[in-house]
């Protein structure tokens, strides 16, 4: 099984046997082995000092040391978890069972990390965009974006698509929303989020409310941040001809219907936000090997698989004429079911 730890107020059984289901089609609709797992702990990571989260990571991992292993459940980073808390893990398993580089991933690298997996749920976010686009015969170069979020993976997706020619004209984060209708800097916006400022500070670009950024005009919105952003309430106003859900289920069920009727094209996010997985897959892959890949390979099979992934997707839509939401849930749903049959544990 495969799946973060997350620490956050907020944590109950519900919310992470959800969150486990979904691993199961994510990592399915990626091709990878494994089933879907989900951990938390119901606390408040902000308010308690390195030496808490410390004691408190060694005692949950005493806990569940007979639960985790190399080839049972190989937990990996979520919400207020780093790859600090995976260290904590990795060493405290190791008490238990010998050293296991193998039991978690998104580890620091010298402790068996992977190169290329910090930026990589932003970079298969970019991937998916590509394969989208390339089946509507354009490319990320002059298109417009809007982003939503600017942590992790918001700020490497927008480093990417700068980099590829594409044009980040508005986005925003908890401290507020940015726009300038010829594009961000976001080099220089790395830099000045680096040093330690908000982006409203940022030179060159317009302050603008943070509700008008989903609703802001562009070709490709891509949500990056919360869940359920996108509801009855806005989706009929959103100007986006093209969605990219980077963030876990951004757009609520009665949205996906409204956005679907304009003729809005979603790209959902059991694989749109399938980088960080596949990633931790190929960490997985080598720790198992005692071989570590270069950041070149890493990103190239991320690549192979995102772009292997979309071609999946597609085949379905085009056989149950559906959209790429149901084509990717049906072709998870259907490979966890192939593999059920096939051990013998039909019901």
């Amino acid at each position: 099984m495969k799946g973060g730890i997350r620490y956050h107020p907020e944590v109950d059984p519900d919310e992470v046997n959800a969150l486990a289901q979904l691993m199961t089609w994510k990592t399915a609709v990626a091709d990878i082995p494994y089933g879907g797992a989900k951990g938390g702990i119901g606390c408040a990571p902000g308010e308690l000092s390195i030496s808490e989260l410390e004691r408190l990571t060694r005692v949950f991992t005493q806990k569940i040391h007979d639960l985790i292993g190399s080839h049972i459940d190989v937990p990996a980073p979520d919400m207020g978890t780093n790859s600090q808390t995976m260290a904590w893990i990795l060493d405290e398993y190791s008490k238990f069972h010998g050293y296991s580089p193998a039991v978690v991933t998104g580890k620091p690298i010298v402790l068996g990390g992977s190169l290329g997996r910090e930026a990589a749920t932003g970079r298969g976010v970019v991937y998916a965009t590509e394969a989208l686009l390339a089946e509507f015969g354009k490319s990320v170069s002059g298109l417009t974006f809007v982003i939503q979020g600017f942590g992790n993976v918001g700020s490497w997706a927008a480093q990417l698509i700068h980099e590829k020619g594409g044009k980040v004209i508005a986005l925003g984060d908890v401290s507020g929303a940015i726009k300038n209708p010829n594009g961000i800097d976001i080099p220089a916006l790395i830099k000045h989020r680096a040093a330690g400022g908000v982006l409203k500070d940022f030179e060159g670009v317009d302050v603008m409310d943070s509700k008008e950024l989903l609703l802001h005009e562009c070709d490709v919105l891509i949500p990056c941040a919360l869940g359920g952003v996108l509801n009855r309430e806005n989706a009929a106003d959103v100007m986006a001809k093209y969605i990219v859900e980077a963030a876990n289920h951004p757009s609520d069920p009665e949205a996906d219907e409204i956005l679907s009727k304009k003729g809005v094209v979603i790209l959902p996010d059991i694989y749109a936000n399938a980088g960080g997985v596949i990633v931790s897959y190929f960490e997985w892959v080598q720790n198992i090997q005692g071989f570590m890949w270069d950041e070149d390979k890493v990103n190239m099979e991320l690549q192979k698989y995102m772009t292997k992934a979309f071609d999946n997707i597609k085949a379905m839509c085009k056989t149950h004429n559906c959209s790429l939401r149901m084509g990717a849930f049906t072709l998870g749903v259907n490979r966890v079911a192939r593999a059920t049959l096939l051990r013998g544990w039909e019901a």
